[in-house]
């Protein structure tokens, strides 16, 4: 669990961040992924993890398409559960770093609308062509 070993659980995230990539590398039709290398970052940074570098290494060695989609938090659906442990504000706070994470690393960010899972469907579907 994170809260044991952050450093650790962070460099696990990592590697299998970059396992799955490799997977799924290269992709002969559209792919999506819910989580990619830059995630990573975004943990380490939220929770202090302080050597950055092995990490950001990464994110620049290991690109994505150049869009990226990211879905805002919405107070009116969300809901924690055993996996979902977050609180709204702790939630409000991930997306901000993930954003701005996204960005440093040369992503172009497309929030998903706050509309029903098919509109949404639709919407990636008309974004990526």
């Amino acid at each position: 669990m994170p809260w044991r070993d952050r450093r650790l659980y962070t460099e696990l995230m990592l590697a299998r961040s970059i396992q799955s990539f490799l997977e799924h590398s290269p992709a002969s039709r559209v792919t999506f992924a819910d989580r990619g290398i830059p995630d990573t970052l975004c943990y380490a940074r939220l929770i202090g993890v302080a050597n950055h570098e092995a990490i950001q290494r990464a994110c620049e060695r290991y690109r994505y398409a150049p869009r990226v989609f990211i879905a805002p938090p919405w107070r009116e659906i969300y809901e924690t559960d055993s996996e979902r442990t977050q609180d709204f504000d702790e939630a409000v706070r991930t997306y901000d770093v993930m954003f701005q994470v996204y960005e440093e690393c040369g992503y172009e960010l497309i929030e998903l609308p706050r509309v029903s899972p098919g509109e949404r469907a639709e919407f990636v579907l008309e974004q990526v062509g």
